[in-house]
């Protein structure tokens, strides 16, 4: 059988077994390929940094990570002074515990919006995103735990004829 395009003679399977191997064949060179994708490119300012935004909530941490001694610094303040409670800075500090990489890094952050709670989710999520752009090998252990997932639930919008988001005014039967 020729092919009218090229003029080459096509070569025709003789049973279906032939065309399985075939198939399968061509499945595996795709699947290694695919497996085999090399990691991206560390991405760094001048400086060595990588920058990242985080969000939760009504809150936005825009994030630089360094190589460091492990100083965290948000909005000009330590994270012991700004973050008081022991949970908030627990949440800042997970995406470095969960990669191995405590004290390794300086991150220098600004946080503007929603309460202490949201921002510390933000911060969280902004390191993890940044720890990915700066050392790319450590994007599947972030992603598994679910720290580069941004956290979408906001407040729920007042309606007009109800006394909050659902609740509604107090019935009077007279």
């Amino acid at each position: 059988m020729a092919d009218k395009t090229t003029g080459t003679t096509l070569t025709r399977t003789r049973s279906l077994a032939d065309l399985a191997l075939a198939n399968a064949a061509v499945a595996a060179a795709q699947g290694a390929a695919i497996g085999e994708q090399p990691l991206p490119a560390p991405q760094r300012d001048a400086k060595g940094r990588s920058y990242a935004t985080g969000k939760r909530k009504n809150a936005v941490a825009r994030v630089w990570v360094k190589p460091g001694k492990g100083r965290i610094t948000i909005n000009g303040r330590d994270a012991q002074v700004y973050f008081a409670r022991p949970v908030l800075r627990m949440i800042i500090q997970q995406p470095f515990l969960v990669s191995d990489r405590l004290n390794q890094f300086d991150v220098m952050c600004t946080v503007t919006g929603g309460g202490l709670s949201g921002q510390a989710g933000a911060v969280r999520h902004g390191i993890s995103k940044a720890l990915t752009l700066f050392e790319p090998s450590l994007r599947k252990i972030l992603k598994q735990v679910g720290f580069l997932t941004r956290d979408s639930r906001v407040v729920e919008r007042k309606k007009y004829g109800r006394a909050k988001a659902r609740r509604s005014f107090q019935f009077s039967k007279r």
